[in-house]
């Protein structure tokens, strides 16, 4: 009878003693975080390195996020379409071709100018603007194809790919670091119990302060606690190679964000490219549409002055290399080098005015519209100068023994 009681008695402390300790692995860290959260136990602090570095992954995520949605809104501004388009990149299917607004625009003036009239002056012009506007359309298709390759793909595969590591290695390292910082405070309590037992005497321990171990009810409590401590200070040991390795490995990760900094800088370059691109096009599409609109006004319109009744830019006195470098180039239509009802100036007999002249660098290629025109090339320098009555948007240019009107906005005036 005494030999099962003792059996048990032994089996039910197995029970009490064990089934805690199991207990405590699950617990232990969320019963750590909430005992951080109240000011109860300890924290395990980190660098300062390592929390910049911290800061600073989270900012890079933060910005490229709001990056990446204000670059799809303009991309993409109707909201519907985005969410199709999300929905077809999820089933890792193919986005269907959509007609951009320019292409519509241009198909709706197409299908005016057929029952207007193709043949009368406003069906002839709506289909020289339909045509503009359909080029203009697939300039902003092929924009939007090249930017969301170059720029917004590789954003989304650092949210997607890069920082959900970082965000699970992150998590793994506060596990280990609650891990210690349990591990810290069981070997606290313990030393605390057996500096207790040593000056109070062999007692039988409190298994409510430390976690309880199978141990031999027998032994005295002061050589229980003494090997509690060093239980404790075996696994505190553990905990801390734990958390060094994993600090190191998040460490490398938190580094690499220089790394992905480099990489969207690269990517931003080439979005500043495929925008400039986009533009360009636009503006010489428009630039076409311009001229053909005005070589045909003056026949829709006879004996009407074609051009600016106001100045279009500052005059040239005025306008300095920088502002004339930086401006949108808009050419008039048609420019006269007299005023109206005065007879077209000669340009052999045309001289260089007292004020002198300068030089300009060009910036775009220019086809001459007529012979009173100079042809220019990107990038020539020329000589220019402005004479009395002329319209403020041209100047004079020479070059060797051409001369001819050229428009201001494709020059850069050279000091």
């Amino acid at each position: 009878m005494g030999g099962w009681c003792h059996e048990s008695l032994m089996a039910i402390s197995h029970v009490w003693i064990v089934r805690p300790e199991a207990r405590s692995c699950f617990f232990s860290a969320p019963r750590e975080f909430t005992e951080e959260k109240f000011g109860q136990a300890e924290k395990t602090e980190l660098d300062a390195h390592f929390e910049n570095l911290l800061a600073r992954a989270d900012s890079t995520k933060n910005w490229t996020e709001k990056i990446l949605r204000q670059t799809e809104v303009l991309l993409q501004p109707n909201p519907s379409a985005r969410v199709e388009e999300f929905l077809y990149e999820k089933l890792d299917r193919k986005v269907p071709s959509r007609v951009t607004n320019g292409e519509l625009l241009a198909q709706y003036m197409a299908d005016a100018a057929s029952e207007l009239g193709p043949t009368t002056p406003y069906g002839k012009t709506l289909i020289k603007v339909a045509e503009a506007e359909k080029q203009l359309g697939a300039a902003e298709r092929d924009f939007i194809h090249t930017a969301s390759i170059s720029f917004l793909t590789p954003l989304r595969n650092f949210l997607e790919g890069d920082w959900k590591t970082i965000s699970k290695e992150r998590r793994l390292l506060q596990n280990r670091r609650l891990d210690l910082d349990a591990c810290k405070a069981r070997l606290k309590k313990a030393k605390a119990a057996e500096a207790k037992a040593t000056c109070e005497g062999d007692t039988v321990p409190d298994f409510q302060e430390t976690r309880p171990r199978n141990y031999i009810l027998s032994a005295s409590a002061s050589a229980l606690w003494n090997d509690e401590v060093d239980k404790a200070e075996q696994e505190l040991r553990v905990a801390q190679t734990e958390f060094d390795r994993q600090a190191e490995v998040t460490r490398l990760l938190l580094e690499g964000i220089s790394s992905t900094h480099v990489n969207h800088l690269r990517c931003l370059h080439e979005f500043v490219k495929s925008q400039t691109t986009y533009y360009a096009q636009c503006y010489r599409h428009m630039l076409d549409l311009q001229k053909q609109l005005g070589s045909s006004q003056g026949a829709i319109f006879p004996g009407t002055f074609v051009g600016t009744t106001e100045p279009a830019s500052p005059p040239l006195s005025s306008t300095s290399p920088t502002t004339a470098a930086a401006t949108m180039p808009v050419v008039p239509s048609v420019a006269s080098l007299a005023p109206p009802g005065e007879a077209s100036l000669c340009l052999e007999e045309v001289a260089p005015p007292a004020s002198g002249t300068r030089k300009a660098r060009v910036l775009y290629d220019y086809e001459a519209a007529d012979s009173s025109e100079l042809a220019l090339l990107a990038d020539e320098l020329i000589t220019v100068y402005s004479l009395p009555g002329m319209d403020p948007d041209w100047l004079i240019g020479e070059r060797g023994n051409k001369k001819g009107k050229v428009p201001v906005t494709y020059l850069e005036l050279l000091s």
